[in-house]
């Protein structure tokens, strides 16, 4: 996956935040399923943040919480 700008991974880290968010209101199988789901987007959006940081030089850290800010 080829990241051009932070904007592009706004919407990948709401996704793996929604996810997280269904958590709190499932129990057992249900819930097992939705951490996996978590578990992948999560995944899925710390790379894309890695990649993007490698790429552009920028600050890993930094990047992610450009992503995170509301």
């Amino acid at each position: 996956m080829h990241v051009t700008s932070i904007e592009h991974l706004i919407p990948l880290e709401r996704a793996a935040e929604e996810t997280r968010a269904e958590l709190a209101r499932l129990i057992g199988d249900e819930y097992d399923k939705q951490w996996s789901a978590w578990f992948k987007a999560s995944e899925t959006v710390q790379a894309a943040i890695t990649e993007h940081a490698t790429m552009s030089g920028e600050n890993r850290y930094d990047v992610e919480q450009a992503v995170k800010e509301p």
